[in-house]
């Protein structure tokens, strides 16, 4: 009978209750996906904020992981290494020589009688002549010495500051190798927004073909156009979702390179964003040429040539000097017979050479037109560095303001789309008008994409033209 046949008053109200019912289900489940999509949103929100990777934190990734940074800056350890050996040639030295030996045949000498002299009440001593002999046996002699260079100091103070020079010239180079990695990443880091403003600029045509798709195929039920226009038109959409996958795929290796630049896994997915301005220095030449000058690497390490060049002259013209030091010296001979056992000096020893026939000037000499072909060097370094500072500012301004006319002709073309785009679809326009000014929109996309890479890749070089941290 049911639950009705019980309750015959709840027939008539179950009629109309059902619908309710459900009403309230479909509410409620709307309320629930609503609140659920609300969640995802959030979500995917916070997570997009927190892949974000802005040029500047990706320059600092790299500066910190990268593995090609970390080979070069061991270079730097090593001349700091030699540096600090260097200096430990002011402190005093220790040489210990042992000869430990066994005698193929005894060690004989005779002593005349009366060789250390005679004596009135003693006679003659040796009083006879007396033989001498050490046995064939084990035996040892140990030589020792102390010494601790004085006048030798000055050589040993020049050579410590060339190896100073050195560790600053290798500091330099592993300056120069951060400016390589920086614009390597930066250059890596623009060529994914590029990629990724090609995907937009890719999937904007394709939602606009597809639209035009759709009022085509509607002309084509009505006659009022043939299905070859719809059929070129799906042609078109089957064309630029090619290019969409061609642009990811693209994308995909792009973000695997820059991953690897920074040192970290590839597959670490992420978010970048677009700068377009100029920073004071990029649009103050003077103020440009003078931080380039101070900071760059290839200037500071032609200026460290130069005073390397003057230190190797120096070190050449105290070859003139004598090495004077003062030194101890021990020997003991172990298992040899009528020897003194301990031998023991203290004083100072002189190494030079009064003759030397011209060499010690003509090494100077030498040395002498070293340091003035360093000394052109750096003035030669400096101009041409001035002359890439002046080049890559010229070009960055230049390449700003391709940016500016690309957006606007961008932006020109877009409208006019759509201004055709109505007309067709008010069947004032052919379709071969809109395809036309399609063409132009995509065109004026690849010029813009174009430009602003041009403005990226120049913005680059120029940092890495001034050098600085």
């Amino acid at each position: 009978m049911g639950l009705f046949s019980h309750f015959p008053g709840l027939r008539s109200a179950g009629k109309l209750g059902l619908p309710l019912l459900v009403l309230a289900f479909c509410t409620l489940n709307g309320f629930a996906k609503a609140a659920y999509a609300q969640d995802q949103s959030f979500a995917s929100d916070q997570s997009s904020a927190s892949d974000l990777l802005t040029v500047d934190q990706a320059v600092k990734i790299a500066l910190a992981n990268n593995r090609t940074l970390k080979i070069v800056s061991l270079s730097l350890d090593v001349s700091k290494e030699k540096l600090d050996a260097a200096k430990t040639r002011r402190l005093p030295s220790f040489n210990i020589y042992t000869f430990a030996s066994q005698l193929l045949s005894p060690i004989s000498f005779d002593v005349p009688a009366g060789q250390f002299g005679t004596y009135p009440g003693i006679g003659p001593i040796p009083a006879q002549n007396t033989a001498i002999t050490t046995p064939s046996q084990p035996t040892a002699y140990i030589f020792a010495t102390a010494s601790q260079p004085l006048l030798t100091l000055y050589k040993i103070n020049l050579h410590v500051h060339g190896e100073a020079l050195s560790v600053e010239q290798s500091v330099q180079q592993v300056r120069e190798q951060r400016n390589t990695i920086v614009n390597d990443v930066r250059q890596a880091y623009y060529s994914v927004v590029e990629i990724e403003n090609v995907i937009a600029a890719t999937q904007a045509s394709i939602k606009q073909y597809e639209e035009l798709d759709r009022i085509t195929l509607e002309y084509v039920a009505e006659k009022v156009v043939l299905e070859s226009d719809s059929l070129e038109v799906k042609a078109k959409v089957a064309d630029e979702k090619l290019k969409l996958l061609q642009a990811q795929d693209k994308l995909a290796t792009a973000k695997e390179t820059l991953n690897n630049l920074l040192g970290r896994d590839l597959n670490v997915d992420f978010s970048v964003s677009e700068d377009k301005e100029l920073s004071a220095t990029e649009q103050d030449l003077k103020s440009a040429q003078t931080i380039a000058l101070e900071k760059n690497p290839k200037v500071k390490e032609a200026e460290i040539t130069v005073q390397q060049a003057e230190n190797v002259r120096r070190l050449a013209k105290s070859e003139y000097m004598p090495d004077i030091g003062a030194s101890f010296h021990y020997l003991s001979p172990f298992g040899v017979n009528f020897v003194p056992t301990n031998v023991m000096g203290l004083g100072i020893e002189v190494s030079w050479e009064p003759f030397d026939w011209g060499r010690r000037r003509d090494v100077v000499n030498e040395k002498t037109y070293a340091v003035e072909q360093s000394k052109l060097n750096l003035t030669d370094t400096q101009s041409n560095l001035l002359i890439n500072v002046n080049k890559q500012f010229r070009e960055l301004q230049e390449a700003r303001m391709a940016v500016d006319v690309a957006t606007a002709q961008q932006d020109a073309s877009r409208v006019k789309l759509r201004e055709v785009t109505q007309k067709y679809q008010e069947k004032n326009v052919l379709l071969r008008d809109v395809l036309q000014q399609q063409a132009a929109v995509e065109k004026a996309n690849a010029d813009y994409n174009e430009a602003i890479a041009s403005f990226w890749t120049a913005k680059a070089n120029f940092e890495k033209a001034l050098g600085a941290d």
